[in-house]
């Protein structure tokens, strides 16, 4: 009842797979459509089912078919055997797999008690894995590594108690510790799967598998079985696969099986007598070939019709080029024979293109698939394992609003409602810091009850008038405390007390030091659900809407399901725990993906074929990836055990890549530096530029095309701005530290006065010397105002309650970063001013004036004020003004060269008498408050007459060129004299100050 000879067939490289076994099966059921319906097809998983089914359709014409039953191999479940009563029979007798994220954290579990009892001894858990308990985040990610190894045990048919007839001593000593921690396994997860009634997902498939293998050979189908594209790594379908070839009407289709390969190079290839033989791209299929005891001489040519000989003929020499640069190295001796004029043009149709950088890259790739739909009915398909990069060139094909299929999808964590519970989480774990606070409102499902518009408003006022500046305390009482003090109007107080009061359950939650995962599982999806409810649809409508929403209703819903596997945990861990438990979870559109345009992972690029095929990422690592390590076994251990090498990953995406770059038209591009740091050539570029010295460079269009995309047309040099608004609108007062800025940077001054903007504080600011001086001058303002002739005892107290007072009073108590950093030094600052006013009091000075405003008309039109810090009364009568610096006191030749203003002017005012009619003065001092040691440092103003009479003269003659219309205000007109500003980024500085530089220095 079986084939005396297996029957195995291949179709070549280039043909086309899917388009070829298509136009096959068509072909061999003629007319009839019950002929076709009474095939079955195994494919190696559901993507490829789904592109069988669009091949069959194609080479269909469109017309209606009766579609063969096409089951995934890789995939296989009860549906996928259900055709077969027997083994529907057998399927309903195996215990269901476990749920993947119930396996995980049931593994993470282990890992967790495990690393909890071993710390003691200070041995490290697995490579790399530190002393110490293992976060609940950092157990997840192990325990998936784990997971993957316990598959790879089902997978490869080795039983778990192989771990125990490994030598703990002849490895190293953390790997010692690896191995006893999988002897626990070995014991304890039977038993766990057992309670959960379940099977591991590779064990259930590999049963599956057999009991299909089993039924075919003791009943075999009566219509025709056709096992097509795979490759049969795993043990459990190659016996599947042997079944089919020796069925009565049978077949295995291999893709792209090299059967011209020369005899030392299958040699060489043999696993057996060489360890590097799985880097070859035929070495898989070798391997296979063993397996099924069939030679390499008995597998048969694919039946091809004549679309797709043309198309295997097109790219014949292109496929032997890339299989004689990519043979195996003891045979590449053999490149002798490629003949010169092959080299000269080795590979029409392929070209390779190498970018500077991965964003160029990934441009490059967008503009090669926009310009493919130019041709009609053109197909174009990047080809790529690097995540990264396709979902680069998605975002970047959206400026022409196409919209690709990328097969990998999006990870649900980058998704809208991914991004929206990960901000809610992290915001609250983080104590509603301003930044992660705002994050959150802002995002589209945000909404709090309100209308999401409302949600919005909130959200910018709380930007703009409540958290700016340094941060506030953490959690929502901190937030609240600067929203009752901030100049909001009620109704938005109103709606954050609504928001705050959505947020509290989750931030008290996550406060705790022992919470069951499923409580914060539940008050997380609670508190996501009514902060996205808006005044118009409840919140679970907008949060689970469309594809990503109903990934993550899934993934939540898994989440709590196998929450009572894990133990309780601290609340601060959830956020990070969250984020790994979804990592697996991927959104994949299903509609509005643009027909014509795809992005493929490597092995399903081996079974179809687009009209352009962009192969990108090709760098070692990337393409082909880099194998890594396994954190539970070593290399060595692993050979022992019996478990496949590492490297294997690296010869299946040699064979992907082959079969990909056998397209019509095909584009191989790589960039030379990923997030700045330098990358090696992917090793099969290295071979192809060894053996023909180099590839063609691509279409010279698209790097004009690339060079050109973001950049306008025409640049005009940009000139420094050089406003003169009418002088009605200029200023007529100034204050004298706003004279500096004219002097300065005469821009800024325009910006702030005559346009009247004003800068805002950055969010989190790190304190600054003016939030110092904002409180300290207030406390010393309000201390000296209650303080009569004679200086109190307790002066240094009470200069300090009036500091903290008025730390309060300016909202500065709230912020952590300002009562650590600067109190304790004013504390400082409010001791030394007592000691030195009982000095200065004792040689008969006396304070005449303490932080007050004065304004004099000190030109005809032109008002000048000052608030002084303070003014002192010489005991010769003669006045000390003082000013308190908590940045740098100027230089004494900036004071001489005019460029600081303020105290001189200041000394102006009090000679027309501001200060309590006293017009002589007879000190300027800075009183530098640093609150180290010592507390203040006191710089006296030499020549004060002389430094007055400057500034006086300066000052009119800025008074006068400024009341001429004609006259500009520049931006930094002395850029050796600018300071850096919050308007530069208003007049375009850097856009022409380099420009100018440049100029200057040329001859």
């Amino acid at each position: 009842m079986s084939h005396a000879a297996p029957a195995v067939y291949t179709i070549p490289t280039g043909a086309g797979f899917l388009d070829t076994l298509a136009a096959g099966l068509l072909r061999e059921a003629g007319g009839d459509p019950l002929a076709l319906a009474a095939m079955t097809v195994l494919v190696p998983n559901r993507r490829a089912v789904r592109g069988l089914r669009e091949a069959l359709l194609r080479a269909g014409g469109g017309r209606p078919l009766v579609l063969p039953a096409m089951r995934p191999v890789g995939d296989v479940d009860e549906d996928a055997l259900g055709f077969d009563a027997a083994v529907a029979d057998t399927a309903l007798d195996i215990a269901p797999a476990v749920e993947p994220t119930r396996r995980v954290i049931l593994l993470s579990r282990l890992i967790e008690r495990w690393r909890a009892r071993d710390a003691a001894a200070g041995a490290g858990l697995g490579a790399g894995a530190g002393a110490g308990a293992v976060a609940p985040a950092q157990a997840v990610d192990l325990a998936r590594n784990l997971a993957g190894l316990i598959d790879a045990l089902h997978t490869e048919g080795i039983d778990a108690d192989a771990f125990r007839h490994l030598v703990p001593e002849a490895y190293a000593s953390h790997w010692q510790v690896t191995l006893r921690f999988l002897d626990l396994v070995t014991d304890l997860w039977p038993a766990l799967l057992a309670a959960e009634g379940a099977l591991d997902p590779a064990a259930r498939r590999d049963r599956l598998v057999r009991a299909l293998a089993d039924a075919w050979r003791a009943a075999p189908p009566e219509g025709p079985v056709i096992a097509a594209g795979s490759t049969g790594t795993v043990p459990a379908t190659a016996e599947l696969l042997g079944v089919v070839a020796r069925l009565p009407r049978g077949r295995v289709v291999l893709p792209g099986f090299d059967t011209a390969m020369d005899r030392d190079s299958w040699d060489a290839i043999d696993p057996q007598r060489h360890p590097a033989a799985a880097l070859h791209p035929q070495a898989a299929m070798r391997q296979l070939l063993d397996r099924l005891g069939v030679d390499r001489a008995e597998v048969r040519p694919w039946p091809l019709d004549p679309a797709a000989e043309a198309r295997a003929g097109a790219v014949a020499g292109r496929v032997e080029m890339l299989r004689e640069a990519l043979r195996p190295a003891e045979t590449v001796a053999a490149w002798r024979r490629v003949a010169p004029g092959d080299r000269a043009d080795p590979l029409p149709g392929l070209s390779r293109v190498d970018l500077p950088t991965l964003r160029a890259e990934a441009a490059y790739i967008a503009l090669a698939l926009r310009e493919a739909l130019e041709t009609p009915g053109k197909t174009a398909a990047l080809v790529t394992p690097d995540r990264r990069l396709g979902r680069m060139v998605a975002a970047e094909l959206r400026r022409w609003s196409v919209a690709i299929d990328d097969s990998a999808g999006e990870p649900l964590g980058a998704t809208v409602p991914g991004v929206f519970l990960r901000l809610l989480v992290d915001a609250a774990a983080g104590g509603f810091r301003p930044v992660a606070l705002l994050s959150l409102l802002k995002h589209p499902l945000a909404a709090g009850g309100l209308a999401p518009a409302r949600c919005r408003a909130l959200a910018r006022a709380l930007d703009a008038r409540v958290l700016r500046g340094p941060r506030p305390v953490a959690g929502l009482a901190g937030v609240t405390r600067l929203v009752e003090r901030g100049e909001l109007d009620d109704r938005t107080r109103a709606d954050w007390a609504r928001v705050a009061e959505i947020l509290a359950p989750l931030e008290a939650l996550l406060a705790r030091g022992s919470v069951a995962l499923a409580e914060l599982v539940a008050t997380h999806v609670r508190v996501a659900e009514a902060l996205a409810a808006s005044d118009a649809e409840p919140g679970a409508e907008r949060l689970y809407a469309g594809e990503a929403g109903h990934v993550a209703a899934d993934a939540l819903a898994r989440i709590g399901a196998a929450a009572d596997a894990l133990e309780p945990l601290a609340g601060d861990r959830y956020p990070a725990l969250f984020t790994a438990l979804i990592a697996d979870a991927t959104v994949r559109p299903r509609f509005g993906r643009h027909p014509r345009l795809s992005v493929w992972g490597p092995i399903e690029a081996r079974l179809q074929q687009a009209d352009l095929m962009i192969l990108g990422g090709l760098n070692e690592g990337s393409w082909p990836p880099d194998p890594g390590h396994d954190p539970w076994m070593s290399r060595p251990m692993r050979h022992d055990l019996g478990l496949p090498a590492l490297d294997r990953r690296v010869g299946q995406s040699a064979h992907d890549f082959v079969e990909a770059a056998a397209a019509p038209e095909v584009v191989l591009t790589r960039a030379e530096k990923v997030d700045g740091a330098p990358t090696v050539p992917s090793r099969w570029l290295v071979r192809l530029d060894a053996m023909l010295g180099g590839l063609p460079t691509g279409d010279a269009r698209r790097r004009a095309w690339l060079d050109a995309l973001d950049r306008p047309a025409a640049v005009a040099p940009l000139d420094p701005p050089r406003p003169t608004p009418p002088v009605a609108a200029r200023p007529p007062t100034l204050s004298v530290t706003q004279v500096e800025t004219w002097m300065r940077d005469p821009y800024a001054l325009y910006a702030r006065k005559v346009l009247d903007l004003a800068p805002l504080d950055a969010l989190e600011a790190d304190p600054q010397a003016s939030d110092r001086g904002v409180f300290m001058h207030a406390g010393l303002e309000a201390y000296f105002a209650g303080v009569g002739p004679d200086w109190p005892d307790d002066a240094a107290e009470g200069l300090i309650a009036a500091g903290w007072r008025a730390l309060d009073a300016q909202g500065l108590a709230d912020r952590p970063a300002v009562v650590q950093f600067w109190w304790p030094r004013y504390c400082q600052v409010a001791r030394w001013i007592d000691a030195e006013e009982r000095r200065r009091r004792a040689t008969g000075h006396a304070p005449l004036v303490i932080e007050r405003m004065v304004a004099r008309e000190v030109l005809p039109g032109f008002t000048l004020k000052a608030k002084a810090d303070r003014v002192d009364r010489l005991a010769d009568g003669r006045l000390a003004i003082i000013d308190y610096k908590t940045g740098m006191p100027p230089t004494d030749p900036q004071l001489a060269a005019g460029f600081a203003p303020q105290l001189p002017l200041e000394g102006w005012l009090a000679q027309l008498g501001a200060f309590g009619g006293v017009d002589e003065v007879g000190e300027l001092a800075f009183w530098h408050v640093r609150g180290g040691d010592p507390a203040v440092a006191v710089k006296t103003v030499k020549k004060p007459d002389e430094r007055i009479a400057q500034a006086r003269e300066g000052l009119a003659q800025l008074v006068a060129a400024f009341r001429d219309p004609a006259t500009p205000y520049l931006s930094q007109p002395r850029p050796d004299r600018a300071r850096g500003h919050d308007y530069d980024h208003l007049a375009r500085v850097k856009e022409w100050q380099d420009r100018l530089d440049g100029q200057e220095d040329a001859p």
